[in-house]
């Protein structure tokens, strides 16, 4: 006699597979997903990174404020350290002319700061401008040293001047400055108007800029900016991507 199922234990059925076209449609569905949300994604981690890059300028500001209390309110004059640092002054042909870079800020303000990751952007870390002889910048010639990343353009030269703030009192600058009626060093209302650092960018209205770095800067369309009265805000650029 063969065994036969009974009604009370019915055989079991076996779960059906996916077909080859579900499986491209669920796969189609998800690159639709990732291509719609990586640039949202992408948008939100490059706002974090320009929000830590204000947080530091303002550090910077803080760390200058400190510094100027102590040296009968005047700014650090180490036009010694702005020549000596590894690479030496104004290491490439081209533009900027002078050398705006921070290194001699870092080393200076250290007992302020105690934190040498306030001198370099997060937006610049394996990026082409980041890695630019204009912008990196070591503090000292060990194996392990820091490079910096920001420029301070009112201490770009080891020259004493109406546009250079070496050892002036934030006031005396600020006149200087506006003194000095160049409109590409700007010419500011006063010191909360007066720029004191900001991150790197390359105008692409500059003919002298490399082809490399011509309209590049660290964040897409504009930059960070540190002013005398120590705030910090972002800054439009229509002369950067």
């Amino acid at each position: 006699m063969t065994d036969q199922p009974s009604a009370q234990y019915p055989m079991p059925k076996s779960n059906p597979a996916f077909t080859l076209i579900e499986l491209l449609v669920v796969i189609a569905i998800i690159a639709v997903l990732a291509a719609i949300l990586f640039p949202v994604f992408a948008q939100a981690r490059e706002s974090a990174r320009m929000s830590a890059c204000l947080s530091n300028l303002k550090q910077i500001g803080t760390a200058f404020a400190l510094y100027t209390q102590d040296y009968d309110e005047r700014l650090p004059d180490r036009k010694d350290l702005k020549t000596s640092l590894p690479g030496g002054f104004h290491p490439w042909v081209g533009w900027p002319p002078s050398d705006p870079r921070g290194g001699w800020a870092a080393v200076t303000l250290f007992p302020y700061t105690k934190n040498n990751a306030i001198w370099s952007c997060p937006s610049l870390r394996g990026g082409t401008v980041g890695e630019a002889a204009q912008v990196k910048q070591a503090i000292d010639s060990t194996p392990t040293t820091f490079f910096t990343n920001y420029w301070l353009w009112r201490f770009d030269r080891p020259t004493d001047d109406l546009e250079s703030f070496w050892g002036k009192t934030e006031i005396q600058a600020s006149d200087d400055l506006r003194s000095a009626n160049d409109p590409i060093a700007g010419i500011p209302n006063g010191v909360s108007d007066t720029e004191l650092a900001v991150d790197p960018y390359f105008p692409r209205t500059i003919p002298s800029v490399m082809s490399a770095l011509k309209g590049k800067s660290v964040h897409r369309g504009g930059r960070n900016r540190l002013y005398l009265d120590t705030h910090a805000k972002w800054l439009r650029d229509a002369r950067t991507n």
